[in-house]
This record gives C-alpha cells, sequence and structure tokens, in this order.
C-alpha cells in the first residue's frame, strides 16, 4: 500500500508542477507595462516555411546592421542585448528581397556535425571580439540544439521573417562586435545591456 501511495503522490506532484509552470509561463506572456523594451524572441520559426511572422515580433525596429546574403536574402539585426544569465541574444528579420520564393541554404546552419543533426537552423551564426580575439558560437542546450531560429526552410518573395540567436556574452568592457552568418556579408553591431 505504501508504494502505490508513493505512486499516486508523484504523479499528483508532477501534475501540480506542471500546471504550476503553466501558469508561470501564461503569467509572462501576459501584457505588462515595460514589455516594449525587452527584446523579442521566439523559440523557432513556422514550421511550414516561415513565411507569416506575426506583426508584435520586432517589425518596426530600426536596423543595426543590414547584411547581404545569397539570391536576395537580407538579415536585418535589430537588436544585441546582453543578459545577466550570461549571454548575449541577437535579435532581427531574414527577409527575402527577391521576385521568387527562397529556399533557405544549408550553409546557414554551420559544419557542426551536432547543430545539423537537428535540422535546419542559423546555428553557424558567429560574434567576433577583436578585442579579446576571441569568436563566441550559438550557445546549444543539453541535447545539442542551437539557441536560434530554426525550421525555416524557405522564404517567399517580399516577407520577412524574425530570427534570434544567442551567444555566450563576451566580457563586459567589450561593447562592439563583428557578426557572421555563412553566406552572409560581415558587420560590426553594438552590444547593449
Amino acid at each position: 500500500m505504501s508504494m502505490r501511495f508513493t505512486t499516486k503522490a508523484r504523479r499528483g506532484m508532477v501534475v501540480l508542477t506542471a500546471a504550476a509552470t503553466l501558469a508561470v509561463g501564461v503569467a509572462g506572456c501576459s501584457g505588462g507595462g515595460d514589455d516594449d523594451k525587452k527584446p523579442k524572441a521566439s523559440a523557432s520559426a513556422p514550421q511550414g516555411g516561415g513565411s507569416d511572422p506575426s506583426a508584435q515580433e520586432n517589425q518596426s525596429q530600426e536596423p543595426l546592421v543590414e547584411l547581404k546574403g545569397p539570391d536576395g536574402l537580407l538579415l536585418q539585426i535589430t537588436s544585441a542585448q546582453r543578459d545577466t544569465g550570461g549571454f548575449v541574444t541577437v535579435n532581427g528579420n531574414l527577409k527575402n528581397d527577391s521576385d521568387k520564393t527562397l529556399t533557405l541554404p544549408a550553409q546557414l546552419s554551420g559544419n557542426e556535425t551536432e547543430v545539423i543533426r537537428n535540422g535546419r537552423s542559423l546555428g553557424g551564426a558567429t560574434l567576433i571580439d577583436g578585442t579579446g580575439k576571441k569568436r563566441y558560437y550559438v550557445l546549444r542546450d543539453t541535447d545539442g540544439r542551437p539557441l536560434t531560429t530554426t525550421g525555416i526552410t524557405s522564404i517567399k518573395s517580399g516577407v520577412s521573417v524574425p530570427v534570434f540567436m544567442q551567444f555566450p556574452a563576451p566580457p563586459d568592457e567589450t561593447t562592439e562586435v563583428s557578426f557572421q552568418l555563412p553566406m552572409f556579408a560581415s558587420g560590426t553591431i553594438q552590444i547593449s545591456g
């Protein structure tokens, strides 16, 4: 009987924990006063080709830099925010400036086997700290998935898709880094925060 009671108690704790996590998540998504100052980022792009971005995701910010890519792709970086957790989140928009639907090149995922195994992403992006002479790669979770927008396979003509990438933070005194993404021009961005 004590084994059955223990099993039921564990199930109850799992359900209670899940409910509490869901409640915290819903509360975090509700509207608040200072949300306009925080960068908006989504865990992944829509799986259906990534061509229907939400109007509330970084659509109106002036870009810090625009980087030209192959076949009319354009990456507009809108923010690079240093967070207290020891990382930098880079937000932006990946836009198709051509007159046809473009399939995103596989090279954007980089060449690391573990990242490639997890599907299409922007996992090949890096930040270069010229002063500290260090290169920072996109962070990975414990399963090797890159902490960046994933699942974008194509973008329709004229469409802009919100994207994000998270990197380890360079030292606090480093405020300017070079951003690189395979097949795109590189550009210098300012880190805020």
